[in-house]
């Protein structure tokens, strides 16, 4: 478990600008870039539960060099160094994928060998297939390598596997943090183990042991040697189990070899994601293309499950943001409602535990906020970093609102409104605070953190936010879409309000955002050929770049109806739609950089949004073709797993996307984008509390070739199977073919589907 005195909301932590008169601002994201390690792009990633293991396509983990892949536990790498040869020499790649979260397959042959004393051993007559699985249960990698001779001769040699372990906090494999504050032990074999252990400045032990069945033939150092015969057409069986361990007690624990059964730990993740999968609206279509893209996407989901205090929640991304944050929690289960409304109501449950108590600008905390970040390493546990928990999201408190809200419009129910009601009020007059603090009425932000984020919406790095000259904006800084969330939340608490009887409240709500739609069409708008603005700056000035953000502001309903059409077709120009998707960034401005975080490169979920904000104000063409570029993305990706985002270039015929060096995948937010788009293609609008499922302008994706069918969509205490099918005249006709419990489906605004 995780140790508990972190210094959460209420718990004392100090600003560092009273302990560090006069020190420059360092911010967590250094210019601009997520991580400054080597390309983690083809990186194969395995995860289950909180323990998660990144590693290269040929299986190992170099022992040396600047890099990400390793094992990790509760934002540490307990191992950075992993590494198999046979006779000197290592395994060529055949092929390496991980088909389902927990485990990972890869087939690796042999170069040719020269062992002393022996004949010469030729490519490819040696076979080694590996198997990797991450039992999360009980924090451990199990690696079982079966190594094969394809000859009809007997044959000799020896294989050595080597590790390294730093128990880096993952602030310092990003580089964003170069010092270690604790102590390492002198690695050594005992019991059967190799155990490596590090005494943590945060009083926390942290212990690796790696145990090898059958046992090696000698053991030097950190290296197990086996010398291996094998006779004609035989294999052998090699077992290799690496368990982390976290304790407050440096006693020196004995180790003892453990044999695991890697086949009963795959068998029961296996049992376990179908059981859970099976909780899950199914799609049944003629597509196997798109019917691959959302299994992966409900796979990647389930994968990022983790687990903090015994509490669920939906990590946002392997391998830099496996903790739990405010604002990606929140738009994946945005995304994924129509396919599992439980992942709102835990997700919405835990962020209201860790909700800002008082103000504490080291961390950029205030009462009423929703939380950024939350960490739990060692660099976490000394408070040099303020995600203790970190408050500096401008929007995460909006987008908790606007999750309730829909939530609520799925099940029908006003109980999870009325049990975290408390956190609702906080939440609101936060923002009302906060919009009450500017001149010009907007939610702004300015970090008060030394080491905390200069940019507080979704394009949070450092070079994000800029001007049409290239520079950066200047705080205070009102974001376009944030305003847009703000509107979107006093709607829907408004509804809720007036649902639980409380129409003083509801009609105040509803004031406020017809009056904030009012000024934000007239303060945001530009025009001559840029649209909406970015953000307004220092002085109310415009940062007047032309960005994807305005496409998220047409998701919430905030911009008025007569800009809609041109807002779109800004939106889809040549310098903002790459083929792919839309960019962060245009590649008409100063800034544009199609390999820059978040400007100039494509966002899944950020295409989402904007394609759902196309469907409100009718764009369906600008929607498909959103739709198309990201869906076809998916597909030139290994397993059809969409990265958290690739690169800005143009889509030139017969190449694929080019990835983002740095990228986390799986991502939340990014796997579910796919079913996000499904849902707005099918028109779906739930219309919960009056027991009634809307279906506006159902469209077909272009990949569907007859029909598509829903399986088991829930709405309230019912449940629906929908038939989607294409009309010889190219409509879409919608047919209910089972039906639990009550609920009418409406076509459009008042044909009943049979």
């Amino acid at each position: 478990m995780a140790p508990k005195s972190r210094r959460h909301a209420g718990g004392g932590a100090r600003s560092r600008s009273d302990r560090t008169p006069g020190e420059p601002r360092h911010r967590v994201l250094n210019k601009g870039r997520v991580s400054l390690t080597r390309n983690i792009a083809h990186a194969v990633v395995v995860k289950d539960r909180d323990v998660y293991f990144i590693v290269g396509r040929d299986g190992l983990v170099p022992l040396n060099g600047k890099h990400g892949l390793g094992l990790y536990y509760h934002d540490c790498r307990f191992l950075d160094g992993y590494e198999v040869t046979i006779a000197g020499e290592e395994f060529e790649e055949l092929a390496a994928g991980a088909a389902r979260g927990f485990m990972a397959r890869f087939e690796l042959t042999n170069p040719d060998l020269r062992v002393p004393g022996g004949p010469l051993i030729q490519k490819e007559e040696i076979g080694c297939t590996w198997d990797r699985v991450i039992d999360g249960d009980h924090l451990r990698l199990c690696d079982v390598l079966t190594i094969e001779n394809f000859t009809l001769r007997r044959i000799a040699f020896p294989v050595v596997l080597a590790f390294r372990a730093a128990f880096e906090d993952v602030f310092q494999v990003r580089g964003l943090v170069v010092r270690q504050t604790g102590k390492r032990a002198r690695p050594a074999w005992a019991g059967g183990a190799l155990r490596f252990a590090y005494d943590g400045a945060d009083g926390v032990r942290r212990t690796l042991a790696v145990t090898c069945s059958p046992a090696p033939t000698r053991v030097r150092a950190t290296r197990a040697t086996y010398d291996l015969r094998l006779e004609p057409k035989s294999r052998i069986r090699l077992t290799v189990t690496l368990q982390v361990a976290e304790s407050r007690s440096r006693t020196r624990a004995p180790v003892t070899a453990r044999r695991v059964d890697a086949e009963r730990v795959v068998r029961s993740r296996r049992e376990e994601v179908e059981a859970r999968m099976a909780q899950w609206t199914r799609v049944e279509t003629d597509s196997g293309i798109l019917e691959r893209l959302l299994d992966r996407s409900v796979r990647d989901v389930l994968t990022l499950r983790s687990t903090y205090q015994g509490q669920a929640y939906l990590a946002a991304g392997v391998p830099w943001y496996v903790a739990l944050f405010g604002r990606d929690s929140l738009i994946a289960a945005l995304e994924m409602l129509p396919f599992n409304p439980d992942l709102a109501a835990q997700t919405l449950r835990l962020l209201a535990r860790y909700q800002g108590q008082r103000v504490d600008p080291w961390r950029d905390e205030e009462p009423g906020k929703i939380l950024h970040e939350l960490r739990v390493g060692e660099l976490a546990g000394t408070n040099e970093i303020p995600q203790t928990p970190y408050y500096g999201s401008i929007d995460s408190t909006p987008l908790f609102l606007i999750l309730l809200g829909r939530h609520a419009c799925w099940t029908g129910d006003t109980a999870l409104f009325t049990e975290l009601r408390d956190h609702v009020e906080r939440a609101l007059d936060w923002i009302r605070s906060s919009v009450g603090r500017t001149a010009h009425g907007y939610l702004s932000y300015e970090s008060a953190s030394t080491k905390g984020l200069s940019n507080q919406g979704w394009k949070d790095s450092g070079d994000s936010i800029v001007n049409t000259s290239g520079k950066l904006a200047t705080p205070p800084i009102a974001l376009v879409e944030v305003q847009g969330y703000v509107y979107m939340a006093w709607c829907a608490m408004a509804d809720l309000y007036r649902r639980v009887g409380d129409a003083p409240r509801a009609d105040e709500l509803t004031r406020d955002a017809v009056a904030l739609r009012t000024r934000f069409n007239r303060d945001f708008w530009v025009g001559q050929g840029r649209g909406f603005a970015l953000a307004l700056q220092a002085g109310g000035r415009p940062a007047a770049v032309v960005s994807s953000n305005p496409g998220q502001a047409l998701w919430t309903g905030i911009v008025a109806p007569e800009r809609g059409a041109a807002a779109i077709a800004r939106l889809m120009a040549e310098d903002m739609f790459s083929g792919w998707g839309i960019r962060t960034l245009a590649s008409s401005e100063r800034a544009y950089n199609p390999i820059g975080y978040h400007v100039g490169t494509v966002w899944p979920h950020d295409n989402a949004l904007i394609a759902a904000g196309c469907r409100r104000y009718g764009g369906d063409a600008a929607f498909m073709r959103i739709y198309d570029g990201i869906t076809g993305a998916a597909g030139d990706f290994p397993g059809g797993r969409l990265p958290e985002l690739f690169c800005g270039f143009p889509r030139v015929d017969e190449s694929g996307p080019v990835r983002y060096p740095v990228a986390c995948h799986p991502q939340a937010w990014a796997a579910a984008s796919v079913p996000c788009m499904l849902g707005e293609a099918l028109g779906l609008r739930p219309e919960a509390f009056d027991r009634r499922l809307r279906i506006v302008r159902p469209l077909l994706p272009r990949q569907v070739r007859l029909s598509l069918t829903l399986r088991r969509l829930r709405l309230g205490q019912a449940r629906v199977d929908l038939c989607f099918e294409r009309t010889p005249r190219g409509g879409v006709r919608v047919e209910v073919v089972g039906r639990e419990g009550d609920m009418a489906v409406v076509v459009g605004e008042g044909t009943a589907a049979g």
